[in-house]
């Protein structure tokens, strides 16, 4: 059984090999993906660079981009065009968690990817 101690939840985040923590930065789909009655998409999956993605909480609620990185050891993204201002005024990458936000557009240009996501959206 799952312990519901958060300290243990976040000794096993912390401690997680990066296979898994890859699973740990997963993200909602947009309703575009789940509402076709054949399509059998999973709710969430990886956040991968290139997704464009929708922010949902936090300051920056509303803006959509483009995924710039994953940082898989932080667990953390970075979205093009969001920053904020350090105190020498130099703008700088905002991190973000990605349960903060949705995948609005999948990047299909890995042919991997590509066909995994297929494989998931025909099975019955």
């Amino acid at each position: 059984m799952a312990t519901i101690k958060a300290r243990k939840q976040r000794k096993r985040a912390f401690n997680a090999p990066l296979h898994v923590r890859r699973k740990m930065l997963s993200a909602h789909l947009a309703s575009k993906y789940l509402e076709d009655e054949k399509s059998v998409y999973p709710r969430a999956i990886p956040v991968r660079k290139g997704d464009t993605v929708y922010i949902m909480r936090g300051d920056d609620k509303g803006k959509e981009g483009k995924v710039a990185t994953v940082d898989y050891r932080g667990g953390i993204i970075t979205i093009e065009g969001i920053t904020h201002a350090k105190a020498d005024g130099k703008q700088v990458a905002k991190k973000i968690h990605p349960s903060n936000v949705m995948i609005t557009k999948i990047d299909d240009s890995d042919a991997w990817r590509k066909g995994k996501l297929e494989s998931l959206g025909k099975r019955e």
